[in-house]
């Protein structure tokens, strides 16, 4: 019975893994350019960006979820206009409401290492005649290094996440589980492997996670060594 339960919910695994994978390559993307913005210094974008942040860091993840999937369908406008075909699809909603939560986070974390740095990296970079731009383009990898922990920690954050998919019909790690205990009523059971795997492929994530922390930190331990 167990064998058989777990070969149900494992069918899952694949769209669970992908919808991680993208979200975090959008959010990714999001949160360096609202990065740059950020530590740009214009009130204006800042004041946008921040807005942004106060939303999906203040609301929770699964309201999110429905406000993304079912309040587009609410207005005509977006109904009728070509984006519908992305927004009616509950995958994209799903990916989508992944990746602008995690952008906010992300953003928080990488801006947090980028006023980090000391002052006298700034002071470096300025008396070489660079750029505010040129000057972010050479500190923010620098910082984005130091980041790395923190950042391993929200992708762990955004796969557990995607259990919440199941709750717009998506087909994930806990939608084959929500559908299998709604013919077998056995929920200590399936919801029990289903917890099983998401442990699983959390501790394999940490794992492969804390060895590259361990790299690409390693130019510290280098200093320090020869300090």
């Amino acid at each position: 019975m167990i064998r058989e339960y777990f070969m149900v919910i494992a069918q899952g695994i694949p769209t669970s893994l992908l919808l991680t994978v993208v979200s975090l390559l959008v959010a990714l993307v999001i949160a360096l350019l609202f990065t740059f913005a950020l530590s740009m210094g214009n009130k204006v974008v800042n004041c946008g960006i921040n807005t942004y942040l106060t939303l999906f860091t203040g609301t929770p993840l699964l309201v999110q979820f429905f406000l993304i999937y079912a309040g587009p369908g609410q207005f005509d406008v977006i109904v009728q206009s070509p984006v519908w075909s992305l927004l009616s699809n509950a995958w994209f909603c799903a990916m989508l409401t992944l990746a602008l939560n995690s952008a906010a986070y992300t953003t928080q974390l990488f801006h947090g290492a980028v006023k980090a740095i000391s002052k006298g990296q700034w002071e470096s970079c300025a008396s070489l005649g660079l750029t505010r731009l040129q000057t972010l383009k050479i500190l923010i990898p620098y910082a984005l290094k130091r980041a790395l922990p923190s950042y391993s920690n929200e992708i762990i954050l955004v796969f557990k996440g995607t259990a919440l998919a199941s709750t717009i019909t998506i087909m994930d790690i806990m939608g084959y589980a929500r559908q299998l205990y709604g013919t077998e009523y056995d929920a200590l059971t399936i919801y029990g492997i289903a917890g099983a795997i998401y442990l699983v492929i959390t501790g394999i994530a940490t794992v492969l996670l804390r060895k590259l922390e361990s790299r690409v930190l390693s130019f510290e331990r280098l200093e320090v060594e020869k300090s």
